[in-house]
């Protein structure tokens, strides 16, 4: 089912949020303990997906051209910028305006939405995505404890805006060969996995890699692997 990382995703949030209204207090220890525990399978899995490449070459010249793209076009910048605005925005609104919104913004915006996506569309792998239900159902009990019922509504965007990737993804599946395919796959996959290195790294409090500045190196890797399958490289 291409959709059941979608799915898995959204009731995760659900019910985190669920338990998070009659839930008011966690001790901070436990909090960092199980970000960490996390971090860590965010980690092994960007490692198990990066080593999925026969083409190195390619991953580093994607990352690198989307390193520049994402920099020029400030893409962590103005997801920065946009959650900012939107917060401010809403600032005085009613409790449940914030929550939804708050919600939205941190499950919607961020790199594994869009790789877990692509993942569950191209491959039918859903771990990415799984992974995240992790996260979000346990960071979901933290804000709906302290933002109430908005949060529980904020899977509503986030089903649709994942379901829309994954749906996208599974589209291209229609105008490529499984040879070409299963080379796109490969490159996006390992392409994708080092920036859920990335992203294990942030969670554990490791360093600070711009992530989001990152993200244009997805399609950069598609556009190569094209260019690799139409000049037999």
């Amino acid at each position: 089912m291409i959709l059941l990382g979608t799915l898995v995703n959204g009731i995760a949030i659900a019910s985190g949020s669920l338990l998070g209204i009659f839930f008011t207090g966690m001790r901070k220890e436990i909090h960092e303990t199980v970000m960490q525990g996390i971090g860590l399978v965010v980690l092994v899995i960007g490692l198990s997906m990066a080593l999925e490449s026969q083409n190195f070459i390619s991953v580093l010249l994607s990352l690198a051209i989307g390193g520049i793209l994402g920099g020029w076009l400030k893409v962590e910048d103005r997801l920065n910028q946009f959650g900012k605005w939107v917060e401010n925005r809403w600032k005085g609104e009613s409790p449940f305006a914030t929550g939804f919104v708050t919600g939205t913004l941190v499950y919607c915006i961020g790199p594994m939405a869009v790789l877990g996506g692509l993942d569950s569309g191209l491959r039918g792998d859903h771990e990415v995505l799984y992974t995240k239900s992790l996260l979000d159902g346990f960071t979901a009990i933290l804000f709906s404890s302290s933002l109430g019922s908005g949060v529980l509504f904020s899977m509503i965007p986030v089903v649709l805006y994942e379901g829309a990737i994954t749906l996208s993804a599974g589209w291209i599946t229609h105008f490529l060969d499984k040879e070409a395919l299963d080379q796109v796959i490969q490159q996006v996959t390992a392409t994708g996995g080092i920036l859920i290195i990335g992203i294990g790294i942030n969670l554990l409090g490791l360093g600070k890699i711009r992530v989001g500045d990152l993200l244009p190196a997805i399609p950069v890797a598609v556009a190569a692997a094209l260019v690799m399958i139409r000049f037999s490289i």
